[in-house]
Order: structure tokens, then C-alpha cells, then sequence
């Protein structure tokens, strides 16, 4: 008997240490962003999920696998995730003429008609990256070059931050924009009576309405071309910042038929449409896509001057900028969503547009709920209003880079004592003891990198300024690893499937050449990401 139960015992040990994995990684560093912020040697992985970590002795004696990947010492954290951004705006962008860095708006014209040349057969002509800000005179162009250079075919050209754009005459002929009208949320730009082409917020929705829709292959072409330039970047979660309903299906169907990896949170734009068709079915969840929130904007840009302020433009008297909507628009959708499972999202640049919202958001919200609204941007925030955050528990979504881009111009708009609210990430961190990180992309540049020099460091990548700025408000290394997965998996609700590497949760890691946690500040750039995972399958 006792031979007997001998032998039972052996046998029970050795199917212990043979549990089956798809793949194991060992000899690594893996920064698991648990919430003690563990790091272990190794990993198993099966179906996609997580078995188990530890070191590479305890996962490799328990576990065999049909592959063993020896990662060679190097680091592995979570698949990044973008807490903010604009995945198909980012692929469509991906096929306009590239104004991003331009020093002139000869330059960006020229530009134009480099693309226009090289697509010929296109019937409208888009273009974006433009900012006046780093243009001599930094003052909004007028579209005369423009006009000359493209007198017979529709030119429409938006502007870095998406709150502006500049349109030849002819776009504006097929749009019907006329001198001396008005767009509620918006402004439409005349000097002497007549059009200069610029329009900003709201007002160049019209345009935009006259470009017709892509075809499923063109829409396909777009979101395959942005997947891989995440990928590459180490991102394997999305939130798309205002989508239509239209969206959400063609992306749920590439998804299914296995065209389409990425994981994407999805923030529906905010019109009837999208409200009535999801406010009564509800939330749309599958294993790679969750729609669950609606994107609002309050205000516009800074940089355009649309970011609506408590008192005038520092550099334009009596300018204090606008909501891009009727106040009673934004309370009466509040009071809706507050009694839906959807999560209201609002776009708040200027400190006069975060009370607003942060005000309506408080009227609606309990103490210490858990529904997750968030403030988007949170740029500029008056110092009586940060308690507001953590009063209703509203989360702050914020994009460093923004801070290291705006930094040039930024004291010119606000003035010194007004600028000490901006960009202050260590305060809104401090409000809930978390804090999402995204981009922004295509606004900014589409790399996590900057994102955490930029959070941690406070410097662009020209390693400007050289004592970092407003440094009272950076991130320590840990904060912004955290801000770029578990915190962001959370601000979508998305925390128990990914954002850390645990038992149960879905595989998605990359692998670097080299450590964030320990390198010099001035390495931080020179990240490569050598691996993306999702689901436990190599992406990159």
C-alpha cells in the first residue's frame, strides 16, 4: 500500500512539473507593474494568457513548452498603452501631405505640391502638421500661395493640434463659406472682409463634410498602416479619442477577419447619432475592442487660441477664447451618461473650460465613485480647481509631450503666474494617486519614448531646457511606466486584462534593448523596441 501511494505521489509530482505552455520567456528582466512593481526572471504562456512568473528555475522546471525564448537579460514591461489618441486619424494622416516641422508656410505650400504631384489622381488634397507658433511672426497665414499654387482643385490643411485648418479658395467655394459668418464654437478668419482661409474649431466642419468617405479598402490601408507604426513603438492598446458608429463597425469587422491585432478603446464622438444608437444598446465589448465612453469637446487648443480661458490671452487683449459648445449642451449630456454605464470624456484645455466641466462633472458625481470620467488634456487648471478632481474622483488624462511642445509659446499666451497651473502632472497625480499618460498622436509625435522623457524629465528631444521645465511637476520613472499601462489600462476600465504582467491577464509585453528604469536621462531616445507582443503572439 504504502509503495502503492509512493508511486502515486511520484507521479502527481511529475505532472506537476510539466504543465503544458505555448511559450516560456526566461533570462529576462520583466517589470511585472504589479502594485508592488515586482520584477521577475521569467514567463509562461498559454492560449494567450499568462500561466505564471517567476524565476527561470521555478517556470522552467514546472512548465514545458513547444518554445523556450532566452531574451538574453533584456528588459520586458507591459505592451505600452496610449491613454489618448487618434488611431484612425493617425492612419488617414499617415497618406496626407506631411506638414509636420515646416518653418515656414512657403515651405508647407511647397510641400504640398511635392504630394500633389506624386498623387495626381486625388480629387482633394489634405494635408497636416502645420504650426504658426514655429513660423517667423508665429500669426496664421493667408491662403493667397495657396490659392495660386491650386486654383481649380480643393486644398484643405489642418493644423498640428486638429483645432484649425487653412483651406484654399476653392474648398471654400464647394463648402459654401461665405465672409461674415458665424459658427457657434468656432471662428471663421477675415481680414478687410475677406477670407483668409483659416478656420478654426467648429468652423471648418464644413469643409471636412465635402471630402467624400473612404472605400473599405482605403479605410483598411489607413488603420493596418498605423497598427504598425504602434507596434513598432511597443503599443499594443489604443484609446481612440472620438469615433462615429461607423468607425466602430469597420474596425470590429478588420478585427474578426484578422486584419486588424490592435487593441483598441474606443471614446464615441459626440453627436445624436452615436448617442442614440449606443446609449440603448449599451457598452460593445469583445476580446480586442471596448467601446464604452463618449468624447466631448469643451474647448479648442491653446496654440490656436481656441483653449477658452477665466481671463484674456496674454498676447491678445480681450480674447479669452470659447466653449465649442451651448454650457447647457454639456449638463444635460452629464445628466444622461450619468445614468448609463458610459464613461463622458471631456476635451478641457483652458482653466475657464476645466472648471466648467470639472463643475458639471461634481453636480453629477459622488464622493469616491468609480464610473471614471476623465478630463482630457487638463492643461491648464486654476489653483482653486485641482480639489475638484479628487472630490468626484474624475480622472485627469494627460499627454506630457504636450508640456515639452507648448513650452516655447506658452508663457506668451498665459503669462508667468497663470502657467504655473499648466502642465501640472505631479499635481493631478496627486488628486486620485493615479494618472493616465498618452500622446495624443497624430498631434504629437507617436513615441512613448518622448512621452516619458517628457513626463520624467521634463525636456523635449533637443534636451531643452537643460534644468527641465516646471520640474516641481515631473513623474518619477516608476509613476510613468505606470501612467503608460496599468494606469492607462484602468482610465478604460481595461485593468484586468492588461496594463501588467499577472496570472490570468492577456500576454502583451515588449521587450527593449535597454532598461528605462535604470538608463542616463540622455539615453532615453535612443530606446529601441526589439519585440511586440499580443497575446502571446510576436507582432514586431
Amino acid at each position: 500500500m504504502r509503495q502503492f501511494l509512493f508511486c502515486i505521489l511520484l507521479l502527481s509530482l511529475f505532472a506537476c512539473n510539466n504543465q503544458e505552455a505555448d511559450t516560456i520567456f526566461y533570462h529576462a528582466k520583466i517589470y511585472t507593474v504589479d502594485s508592488l512593481f515586482t520584477t521577475v526572471e521569467a514567463m509562461a504562456v498559454k492560449d494567450g494568457q499568462i500561466l505564471a512568473m517567476g524565476t527561470d528555475k521555478e517556470i522552467r522546471e514546472k512548465y514545458k513548452a513547444k518554445e523556450s525564448i532566452d531574451l538574453n537579460g533584456k528588459p520586458m514591461f507591459p505592451g505600452l498603452i496610449d491613454a489618448h489618441a487618434h488611431f484612425v486619424g493617425y492612419g488617414q494622416s499617415l497618406f496626407y501631405a506631411n506638414l509636420y516641422g515646416t518653418t515656414s508656410f512657403e515651405e508647407a505650400v511647397e510641400r504640398v505640391k511635392a504630394f500633389a504631384a506624386e498623387h495626381p489622381d486625388l480629387t482633394w488634397i489634405q494635408g497636416r502638421g502645420w504650426d504658426q507658433n514655429k513660423w517667423p511672426g508665429k500669426t496664421y497665414p493667408t491662403n493667397e500661395i495657396l490659392n495660386k499654387a491650386f486654383p481649380d482643385k480643393p486644398v484643405i490643411l489642418q493644423r498640428v493640434d486638429g483645432h484649425a485648418s487653412i483651406a484654399n479658395q476653392k474648398a471654400l467655394d464647394l463648402a459654401g463659406i461665405k465672409p461674415g459668418q458665424t459658427v457657434v464654437g468656432g471662428s471663421i478668419e477675415t481680414i478687410n472682409g475677406k477670407l483668409t482661409g483659416v478656420l478654426i474649431d467648429n468652423a471648418d466642419n464644413q469643409v471636412y463634410a465635402q471630402i467624400p468617405a473612404p472605400d473599405k479598402a482605403v479605410y483598411k490601408k489607413w488603420l493596418q498602416a498605423a497598427q504598425e507604426k504602434c507596434f513598432e513603438q511597443g503599443l499594443t492598446t489604443i484609446t481612440d479619442c472620438g469615433l462615429s458608429a461607423a468607425d466602430v463597425d469597420a474596425i470590429d469587422a478588420l478585427q474578426k477577419d484578422g486584419s486588424l491585432s490592435m487593441r483598441l478603446f474606443v471614446m464615441l464622438s459626440d453627436n445624436d447619432a452615436n448617442i442614440e444608437k449606443y446609449l440603448k444598446k449599451g457598452p460593445y465589448k469583445t476580446d480586442r475592442l471596448f467601446v464604452n465612453g463618449f468624447k466631448v469637446y469643451a474647448d479648442g487648443a491653446l496654440g490656436s487660441r481656441g483653449a477658452c480661458l477665466l481671463a484674456p490671452y496674454a498676447d491678445k487683449a480681450g480674447w479669452s477664447g470659447f466653449l465649442l459648445r451651448n454650457p447647457s449642451h454639456y449638463d444635460s449630456l452629464a445628466k444622461v451618461l450619468a445614468a448609463s454605464s458610459f464613461q463622458m470624456c471631456t476635451h478641457a484645455i483652458g482653466d475657464s473650460a476645466n472648471r466648467a466641466i470639472l463643475q458639471i462633472y461634481n453636480k453629477y458625481l459622488q464622493p469616491g465613485n468609480d464610473k471614471r470620467w476623465r478630463i482630457e488634456h487638463a492643461q491648464i487648471v486654476h489653483p482653486d480647481d485641482f480639489k475638484l478632481f479628487g472630490s468626484a474622483a474624475i480622472v485627469p488624462s494627460v499627454q506630457p509631450t504636450h508640456a515639452t511642445s507648448d513650452m516655447y509659446w506658452a508663457e506668451e499666451r498665459l503669462g508667468k503666474e497663470r502657467l504655473k497651473g499648466g502642465y501640472a502632472y505631479k499635481q493631478l497625480l496627486e488628486q486620485n494617486g493615479w494618472l493616465p499618460l498618452g500622446t495624443d498622436f497624430p498631434v504629437e509625435d507617436i513615441s512613448p519614448f518622448k512621452t516619458f522623457l517628457a513626463a520624467v524629465v521634463r525636456k523635449d528631444a533637443k534636451g531643452f531646457p537643460a534644468a527641465g521645465f516646471q520640474m516641481e511637476n515631473a513623474l518619477t520613472r516608476e509613476q510613468a511606466i505606470r501612467g503608460m499601462t496599468i494606469w492607462a489600462a484602468k482610465a478604460g476600465f481595461l485593468e484586468k486584462e492588461v496594463g501588467s504582467l499577472e496570472k490570468g491577464k492577456k500576454a502583451d509585453f515588449m521587450v527593449l534593448d535597454q532598461d528605462l528604469m535604470t538608463i542616463a536621462d540622455t539615453a532615453i531616445l535612443n530606446t529601441k523596441v526589439l519585440h511586440t507582443y499580443i497575446g502571446g503572439k510576436r507582432v514586431n
